[in-house]
């Protein structure tokens, strides 16, 4: 049977799907009615950004898996990349 996780990749060319990443950094920060996460993965320059409703427990130090998509964002004027994470659960 195919997993919740499968079938998303299936219907959705663009997501990527990464299991038992370590978690360097994970911050959050109010703006309006949500809460804005940053997490920063071992071995990966790149952030990884969602918002929920809600603060999380720190997921600093912790092995995650992660279903997310590449995009850019405008800071200061320039365009970073970064990657917007669809799902997110500890392993």
């Amino acid at each position: 049977m195919k997993t919740n996780v499968d079938k998303m990749l299936v219907k959705h060319n663009q997501l990527i799907h990464t299991e038992d990443a370590k978690v360097c950094s994970h911050t959050q920060r109010v703006k309006d009615d949500w809460v804005l996460h940053t997490v920063m993965i071992e071995s990966c320059d790149t952030p990884f950004t969602f918002k929920r409703t809600k603060k999380y427990k720190s997921l600093s130090g912790a092995r995650v898996n992660m279903t997310y998509y590449s995009d850019k964002q405008g800071v200061a004027g320039f365009e970073i990349d970064i990657f917007k994470v669809v799902r997110i659960k500890r392993s």
